[in-house]
C-alpha cells in the first residue's frame, strides 16, 4: 500500500490511463482546431468532437443535438440556470431550487435575484432528500425553472428525480439537474429521469478536468438558452469558445469505461463503504452518519432485496462528536478525505448541506466526507478505520468538547 491513500473521489479523480490514451494523439498529432473546416487538420479535430458527442448523448439517452460542450460543471449550470432565466423572463421570474445544491446552483440563484428574479431555495428532509410535494407547493404561474441535483457531492443523496420532473412537466416548467457527482456512478438517462437540462463534467468519472456538458432538451419542450458566453458562436451559438478537443475525446471515453462497469463497481464500492462504516462506528463512540442511511447488503455488495439506492456507492459522510474539525483533517495526513465540499473546504463556515438538513454546528464542523474510488482497496479501508480511530482518541483526550460526546 502507497502512502498518502486518496479517499476524495467526490472532489476529483485520477485520470484512467485509458482515458489517457484516448486523448494522447489529440494533443500531439490531430490538434486541430474543431472550428477549422478548411483543412485536414480541422477535419480530424471535428470528426474526433461529432464520435464523442454522439458516445455522451448516448450514455445519457440524448441526440447529439442536445449535447453543448462547456469547460465544466460551473459553467454547465451557469449556462443552463442563467440561460433559461433571461431567456424566458417574459414568461416568468421565479426559480426552485434546494438548500443543499452545489454552490455553483445556489450562486447563479442569488445571482438571478440581484437581477429581480424570485428564487425559493427548498428545505430538504434530514435525509436530504426533497420531496415531489415540495416541488409541486412551491411551484407559481410564475415559475420558469425548477433545478436539483442528481446526487448531493457532500451526502451523496439520490434525489428522486422522474418523479419531481413529472410534477413540473404537469405545470410546463423547465426541469435542470446537476447531475455531476452521479452521472458514471448510478443508472441516469435524461428521459426517464424527465429532465430537460442536465451539467456533467469529465473529471469526477476518472477523465480530464476542464471538459463538461450540458444536455440540452430539444423536442417536447424544445429548450433555448441566452448565451453566457459570447464570441464566435460555437455550439450551435449556445457556447462561444474553442472546443478543447482532446478533453471531449477523454471524456467521451471516461463515460464510456464508467457505464460498462457501473454494475460491478458499484457493488465493490457498496462492500467497501460498508467495511469502512462498520470499522469507524465499531471503533469510535460518538459517530453520526449524515445523509440517506445505509443500505442492507447481500453478497459481493449487491443490494439486498426490497432495498433502494438513495445514496453513492462510494459516499460515507460521518461527525464525530467531541472533535475539531480542521484539527481532524490536520491529523489525517496520510488519508486524503475533506470536511464538507471540496469547493468550499477553504471557508470557515459549517458545510451548508449540514446545516441545511438539521447537523448541529458542533457536529457539522466535526465531519469527515470520504469518498470511495475505482483503484480504492480493503487495505486502504482498513488503514483509514485505523488511523481515523487514532486521531479521534487522541484529539478527545485533550478537547473541552470531550464531555460532548454522545452515542
Amino acid at each position: 500500500m502507497k502512502l498518502p491513500i486518496y479517499l476524495d473521489h467526490h472532489a476529483t479523480t485520477p485520470v484512467d490511463p485509458r482515458v489517457l490514451e484516448a486523448m494522447i494523439p489529440y494533443f500531439t498529432q490531430s490538434f486541430g482546431n474543431a472550428a477549422s473546416r478548411q483543412h485536414v487538420f480541422g477535419w480530424e479535430a471535428e470528426a474526433a468532437v461529432d464520435a464523442a458527442r454522439a458516445s455522451l448523448a448516448q450514455a445519457l439517452g440524448a441526440s447529439e443535438k442536445e449535447i453543448v460542450f462547456t469547460s465544466g460543471a460551473t459553467e454547465s449550470d451557469n449556462l443552463a440556470i442563467l440561460g433559461v432565466a433571461r431567456l424566458y423572463r417574459e414568461k416568468g421570474d421565479h426559480v426552485v431550487t434546494a438548500a443543499t445544491e452545489h454552490r455553483a446552483v445556489l450562486d447563479c440563484c442569488r445571482a438571478l435575484e440581484s437581477e429581480g428574479f424570485r428564487v425559493t431555495f427548498l428545505a430538504p428532509r434530514k435525509t436530504g432528500e426533497v420531496a415531489p410535494e415540495q416541488v409541486r407547493e412551491a411551484l407559481t404561474d410564475r415559475t420558469i425553472l425548477v433545478s436539483l441535483m442528481l446526487a448531493n457531492n457532500e451526502i451523496g443523496t439520490i434525489q428522486r428525480l422522474s418523479a419531481i420532473g413529472e410534477v413540473c412537466r404537469e405545470r410546463g416548467v423547465l426541469f435542470h439537474t446537476d447531475a455531476v457527482q452521479g452521472f458514471g456512478k448510478i443508472p441516469f438517462d435524461v428521459e426517464s429521469s424527465r429532465v430537460d437540462l442536465a451539467s456533467i463534467t469529465a473529471h469526477k468519472i476518472y477523465g480530464p478536468k476542464g471538459v463538461g456538458a450540458l444536455y440540452v432538451r430539444a423536442r417536447n419542450p424544445r429548450v433555448r438558452l441566452a448565451p453566457v458566453l459570447h464570441g464566435g458562436g460555437h455550439e450551435g451559438g449556445r457556447r462561444s469558445g474553442t472546443l478543447n478537443v482532446p478533453g471531449i475525446v477523454g471524456f467521451a471515453r471516461a463515460a464510456e469505461i464508467a457505464l460498462a462497469e457501473m454494475p460491478e463497481e458499484s457493488a465493490r464500492l457498496r462492500a467497501l463503504r460498508e467495511r469502512l462504516n462498520d470499522g469507524i462506528t465499531g471503533r469510535v463512540e460518538g459517530t453520526s452518519l449524515n445523509g440517506p442511511p445505509l443500505p442492507r447488503l447481500a453478497d459481493g455488495g449487491a443490494l439486498a432485496p426490497g432495498e433502494e439506492e438513495r445514496r453513492l456507492p462510494g459516499n460515507l459522510n460521518v461527525s464525530f462528536a467531541g472533535v475539531d474539525g480542521e484539527a481532524l483533517l490536520a491529523s489525517l495526513k496520510d488519508v486524503a478525505v475533506s470536511s464538507g465540499s471540496a469547493c468550499t473546504s477553504a471557508s470557515l463556515e459549517p458545510s451548508h448541506v449540514l446545516a441545511a438538513i438539521g447537523v448541529p454546528a458542533p457536529l457539522a464542523f466535526a465531519s469527515l466526507r470520504f469518498g470511495l474510488g475505482r483503484w480504492t482497496t480493503a487495505e486502504e479501508i482498513d488503514f483509514a478505520v485505523a488511523t481515523t480511530a487514532q486521531a479521534v482518541a487522541r484529539l478527545r483526550e485533550n478537547s473541552p468538547l470531550a464531555h460532548t460526546r454522545s452515542r
